[in-house]
């Protein structure tokens, strides 16, 4: 089968698709026919050796696929071949096909498609336990969404509204704040691009307090580190909750503590694998709870651009240029680059 490969630790021009075996089934798992990979930053660091856990070398890239069972191993007892599934699989996705523990797939619901399902896992599942159980986010609070019109910045916009929060998005052109409106964003603003300087800390700061009446934020969602963190924080209403995501501009910031102080503030780290993988049954929970939200159309993955198999480095550098907006696809249904008028086998 084919598969997209890292081979050499390095940017995307290092990645290779390559002839490999195809995964026999074994007790436990299924064989999954990849139809959909959504790819999420990441994949971007892993391919690079920046990310927290590291495969071992040569490694397929992606963490969430969407297809059709093709294989059923001894032990299953929740799928049958021909079932529609994704899956959370940390790394395998882009592939044609991917070996995946049963309890590490769940059944497509009838109301979404293959790339609908394999962008929301990821990010809507982070998004929910981010808001849910970690922030405890309630009607009527403030939310702050910074890097709102990425994958989990958007999911994040949508989920705060279903959860009857004033959201606020923050984004670095307008074009990507247009999009955090479409997707229901109370208001939203831009903010500079790069290392910010002192000032421009002190300007994001005031930009959040005069939205928010001078109160300050009271949840703070925060997928992007570096020197916008600590201004945010700043920015947080009095008991506000402060929802570490990740550090997409790259730097982990360092934070003065005595503005937990302060505030009475919380600082709430979101590491969502390692609860999914403490707490399977809540984990469920909150995925028939956006099932139904899905269903109900009050959240919806914006699938921004679609890649090929072929294409796939090609994908990864979009997202690695920070230019993608919403979830970026690989679909195994597309067979040339064009991503304006697909070409579908």
């Amino acid at each position: 089968m084919k598969a997209l490969q890292c081979v050499e630790l390095g940017g995307p021009d290092k990645l290779q698709i390559n002839e490999i075996e195809a995964p026999k089934v074994i007790p436990g798992h299924v064989v999954i026919d990849v139809k959909s990979g959504s790819i999420n930053f990441p994949d971007v660091l892993m391919i690079q050796g920046l990310y927290q856990f590291q495969p071992p070398m040569p490694f397929t890239p992606g963490g969430e696929s969407a297809g059709v069972v093709s294989e059923v191993g001894e032990g299953v007892s929740k799928f049958k071949v021909g079932d529609k599934v994704f899956a959370m699989t940390g790394v395998g996705a882009f592939a044609e096909k991917i070996l995946a523990a049963e309890a590490s797939c769940m059944a497509i619901p009838d109301s979404m498609d293959f790339d609908s399902a394999a962008a929301l896992s990821m990010t809507y599942g982070t998004s929910l336990y981010a808001l849910k159980q970690r922030a405890n986010l309630q009607p009527g609070e403030t939310l702050l969404v910074l890097g709102a019109s990425g994958g989990v910045g958007l999911a994040t916009i949508e989920l705060g509204k279903a959860m009857g929060a004033k959201v606020i998005a923050a984004a670095s052109t307008q074009d990507k704040i247009d999009m955090c409106m479409a997707h229901g964003a109370d208001e939203g603003f831009i903010y500079p691009s790069g290392d910010l300087d002192r000032d421009q800390q002190k300007e994001l700061s005031n930009k959040i307090k005069e939205l928010t009446g001078g109160l300050g934020a009271n949840v703070v969602y925060d997928p992007v580190g570096d020197s916008y963190s600590e201004p945010c924080l700043r920015a947080t209403a009095w008991e506000g909750r402060y929802l570490v995501i990740g550090f997409a501009a790259g730097q982990i910031p360092k934070i003065p503590l005595n503005i937990t102080l302060l505030k009475g503030c919380q600082i709430v780290g979101v590491f969502w694998g390692a609860w999914v993988g403490q707490f399977p049954d809540e984990n469920k929970k909150n995925f028939d709870e956006l099932f139904s939200l899905h269903a109900a159309g009050k959240i919806n993955p914006e699938v921004s651009q679609k890649y090929s198999l072929a294409d796939s480095a090609d994908a990864f550098t979009h997202l690695a240029n920070r230019t993608a907006k919403g979830k970026v696809i690989i679909s195994m249904w597309l067979m040339m680059k064009n991503h304006d008028s697909f070409v579908i086998i």
